[in-house]
């Protein structure tokens, strides 16, 4: 008896096991189908099956990780930028991800490009540089909601750079500067009326009692002797000098 007569049968035998016997690992899932339709989702661990009436279809369960391409799009406020995010997500049904969408991952990856364009197309530039947070998490929810067909859950969403031309860079810091000198006029000018608030309170304290002017002028004329100058000009006001012209009208009456 001949054992190579017995070769062919025993490489297809092989095959049948080959193909029959499959491992999937733990974060792995087999969708089954027989004779085309939909069977049952098996694993991990070791299936057998029917070869030729059975196929199956690896799904990996992992959180993928997707770099979503630069997208060009105009801000609210008519501004070109450039903006690219990364997208985390995972298949939670291998049956709706398998039967109910081609190539899930690009699907996914074309639908999160123009949720990316379609959301920050509706805020200004100052929004998407300062409200990232807000913005990821509507891009998040939207693409959750619209994945969940595919049996894909979208964990989270990250805008990475949003990128404007050097033109744009310019004017903005054109538009920096002219805030923080707005500012500083504002704030200028709060002090001077402050201040000048402070010294119509302190005229009037001094107006109600004469003495109370004439000890400011004495401080005054001690400060200016200290600063070591060789000639004072001091103004005299007409409340001291007054009554010193009187005196001398009433000396000078009785001698005429």
């Amino acid at each position: 008896m001949n054992i190579f007569a017995f070769a062919p049968i025993l490489v297809i035998i092989a095959l049948l096991l080959f193909t029959a016997i499959k491992v999937l690992r733990e974060y792995e899932r087999g969708v089954v189908f027989q004779l085309g339709r939909f069977w049952k989702v098996k694993g991990p661990g070791l299936i057998i099956l029917v070869p030729v009436v059975q196929q199956i279809v690896r799904v990996d369960l992992r959180t993928i990780v997707m770099d979503v391409p630069s997208q060009d799009l105009i801000s609210r406020d008519n501004v070109s930028v450039q903006v690219n995010a990364v997208v985390y997500f995972r298949v939670v049904d291998p049956e709706k991800a398998i039967i109910n969408v081609e190539h899930y991952y690009e699907a996914t990856s074309q639908l999160a490009q123009t949720t990316l364009r379609s959301v920050l197309g509706q805020h200004d530039l100052d929004e998407m540089l300062a409200e990232r947070e807000k913005l990821n998490n509507d891009i998040r929810a939207i693409l959750d909601d619209q994945t969940d067909a595919w049996g894909i859950k979208v964990a989270n969403v990250e805008i990475k750079h949003v990128d404007i031309n050097e033109v744009m860079v310019r004017a903005i810091a054109r538009q920096a500067e002219a805030e923080r000198v707005r500012r500083a006029k504002i704030i200028h000018a709060e002090g001077e009326q402050q201040a000048a608030e402070k010294l119509v309170e302190a005229a009037k304290l001094l107006g109600q009692d004469p003495r109370a002017i004439q000890l400011r002028y004495l401080q005054t004329l001690t400060d200016i002797a200290g600063e070591k100058n060789s000639t004072i000009v001091f103004p005299l006001p007409m409340d001291l000098v007054e009554p010193l012209l009187a005196r001398l009208k009433g000396e000078r009456s009785p001698s005429s």
